[in-house]
């Protein structure tokens, strides 16, 4: 699901392909014309499926498509990103051969800032001058007050120093925008990176400090002085991971919700004006703030208060660079790669050139790009599609909680009152955002990029005091990515994820149900009955409509599969952490348990006998499931992964939720001694 707090930047949804094929084939393709060959040429026959379903659905692709040296991961998300880079390339580079193009115009925009991204030239020789301004108003900082008004500007730009904060929905009043605040400021991805004594994350932080002082030295410090302050910055970053909850802890909704008035908000940290800061952000007349991680802002107001103005300044500094190097020179970029990249997730090469440009022209304008790739490479009828399976997994659903054996008559009336108001967006936005304010020309791809980021910001920031908007999109229809916000209770599908590698047309009903009914519909209207979005009422609220007993019967389900998840290692040492994951393992039980079910009242559903494919209709369904997350990854981007995100590993996303699954354990004879085998007293079932 995605959080309706903007300021966690994080979507926490599952990744999911549907079943046309469309647009160019890129190179990483494997297209085939006969509907099920793709399933059958991925599997590994020197495997058995009772022991890994997920090697054995796919461990054939994975031999013959080893992960390129420029990625961290192969596999069916990078299959159809390739698709989606190869259809915004062509529409970037025809837009940047219209030098006429009318200035304002989308055409304009897109092909100015793909322009300037590809003149690596101008970039070279630009070298930090697009900084220049943001970092002499750091440098004339002399005090607290100063500092706070730099940090609302560069938090503008998006440079996440100091904290998080912008506009969201109250959670408990979602007809409501409000100021949110959440903990932030850290380099690192995430808190433990700063703590955690084995050799790998020691090494990443050693390597972490290096950068600090390349990035310092970049703008102007000496050896000496870069080295000191890289020390300092590092200290002041572990002090603020220190105050900042485990991504378990971020979970909760309701720990993370606290409302306060702002004049209360300002005497808990005496040392900070919020009013000073929101009116500086642009979000004028704020009475009340609502703060995720309180005991981080109590830490942040000593820090403000105790630590030195100059080490503050150098933060900034290297926060503003490390937020614009990749749009700034080749040796701040290549230093950047070399960290992120290479040292975080374990890419050996950097990516072609037109490539990062592509990514970076479609993530800041989007929705520009968007109009034109629906208009070009989207396949008439793909709306219709969407709703037509929607609307199944939807009945199924509903079928599936009247007939709950755990959960009262009280609970299940509120369930399926929920489920019916459940809004579905599918495709595209009929009413595209107006990104008409972005100033894009050729002439410093930096500053687009700025322009952008600074774009978007406002564009949050302007919501405050406004109606509630609930035809906003927050992804574009080209983003391979699908989200259910329980503020909302809505689940948003875009265009792009009607893209299937290796088929040309429809595939069979079994493969249809597995990808887009299972780990797309039924994945994320599970996000809304899962351990978070259970606690959010129809209307969006959050609260608390479940009885007691029904609550603590779902609880002890749940506890099972956390149980389960923390049996599983990732990379020899580590494990799954089966808190972390929990609502996105639940969503995964669901969405294969919805997608069957939708299956077997299709026409091929209802048979038994084998096809021409040697499967099994049932067979073919969990083999289409294994294909939605068909995706290696590196041992480093593994251990990011585990350390850093509230999805299992895609291994476990398969051969987890289908050992739960009676259906499965028929379908391919798993029996006691297997690996995939689980008694049935730890099985868990839910829906």
């Amino acid at each position: 699901m995605i959080s309706n707090k903007l300021l966690t930047a994080c979507i926490a949804s599952a990744i999911t392909i549907t079943a046309i094929s469309c647009g160019n084939k890129s190179e990483n393709s494997d297209v085939k014309p006969n509907g099920i060959e793709p399933l059958v040429a991925h599997i590994d026959s020197t495997l058995k499926p009772n022991d890994d379903f997920f090697n054995y659905a796919n461990g054939a692709w994975f031999k013959a498509h080893p992960i390129p040296e420029s990625e961290t991961s192969n596999g069916i998300f990078l299959q159809v990103k390739d698709t989606v880079n190869d259809a915004v390339r062509t529409i970037c580079e025809n837009a940047a051969k219209k030098t006429d193009a009318a200035k304002g115009s989308n055409e304009q925009k897109i092909g100015d800032f793909f322009f300037s991204g590809m003149d690596t030239v101008s970039i070279d020789k630009a070298g930090i001058e697009p900084l220049k301004e943001e970092l002499a108003k750091i440098d004339a900082i002399t005090n607290t007050e100063q500092l706070q008004k730099e940090v609302a500007d560069l938090q503008r730009l998006q440079v996440g120093c100091m904290f998080a904060m912008g506009v969201g929905r109250d959670e408990k009043n979602s007809s409501k925008y409000a100021v949110q605040l959440w903990q932030g400021g850290l380099g690192l991805p995430d808190r433990d990176y700063y703590f955690n004594k084995d050799a790998a994350t020691e090494n990443i932080r050693n390597e972490y400090k290096k950068l600090i002082v390349i990035f310092l030295k970049a703008v102007g410090d000496d050896d000496k002085k870069a080295e000191a302050s890289a020390k300092d910055i590092f200290t002041l970053e572990s002090a603020l991971a220190k105050a900042s909850r485990k991504i378990e802890d971020l979970r909760d909704p309701y720990k993370n919700y606290n409302k306060m008035s702002i004049d209360k908000f300002n005497a808990s940290t005496p040392h900070i004006s919020w009013k000073s800061l929101t009116d500086n952000m642009g979000i004028k007349n704020v009475d009340t703030v609502i703060v995720g991680q309180p005991e981080f802002y109590k830490a942040l107001d000593g820090l403000v208060a105790n630590t030195k103005i100059d080490v503050w300044k150098q933060y900034l500094k290297w926060n503003l660079v490390n937020a614009c190097a990749s749009f700034l020179t080749k040796d701040i970029r290549n230093a950047n790669w070399q960290f992120f990249e290479a040292t975080l997730s374990g890419a050996k090469k950097q990516k072609p050139r037109w490539k990062e440009v592509v990514e970076q022209t479609n993530g800041m304008l989007g929705e520009l790009v968007g109009q034109e790739y629906i208009r070009s490479y989207i396949p008439t009828g793909t709306k219709e599609k969407l709703i037509e399976i929607g609307k199944n997994i939807m009945q199924v659903y509903g079928e599936h909680l009247k007939k709950l054996d755990w959960m009262s008559d009280a609970t299940k009336e509120k369930a399926l009152a929920k489920l019916a108001k459940v809004n579905m967006k599918l495709g595209y936005p009929d009413k595209w955002k107006d990104l008409s304010a972005i100033e894009i020309s050729r002439a410093s791809y930096c500053k687009n990029v700025m322009a952008a980021h600074q774009w978007a910001s406002d564009d949050n920031t302007r919501k405050f005091g406004k109606p509630m908007d609930r035809t906003e999109w927050n992804m574009t229809p080209q983003t391979y990515n699908a989200y259910y916000d329980p503020t909302l209770n809505e689940i948003v599908i875009p265009a792009c994820n009607i893209i299937v590698p290796g088929y040309v047309g429809l595939p069979s009903d079994a493969v249809l149900y597995g990808i887009i009914g299972g780990s797309t519909f039924g994945h994320e209207i599970t996000h809304g009955f899962d351990d978070q979005g259970s606690q959010y009422s129809a209307e969006g609220n959050l609260a608390d409509w479940w009885t007691k007993e029904d609550r603590d019967k779902f609880n002890a389900k749940t506890k099972l599969m956390e149980e389960q998840f923390n049996e599983y290692t990732v990379c020899d040492s580590l494990h799954v952490r089966g808190a972390a994951t929990l609502g996105e393992n639940i969503a995964d039980l669901g969405g294969v348990v919805m997608g069957y079910e939708a299956f077997k009242k299709t026409e091929q559903g209802k048979g038994t006998a084998k096809q021409a494919n040697g499967l099994t209709p049932d067979q073919e369904y969990f083999l289409g499931y294994a294909y939605a997350w068909m995706v290696q990854r590196r041992p480093e981007a593994l251990r990011r992964q585990i350390m850093t995100d509230v999805h299992s590993p895609a291994q476990w996303r398969i051969n987890g939720p289908l050992a739960n699954i009676k259906e499965f354990y028929t379908a391919f004879g798993i029996k006691e001694g297997d690996k995939m085998f689980r008694p049935e007293n730890k099985r868990v079932v839910i829906w």
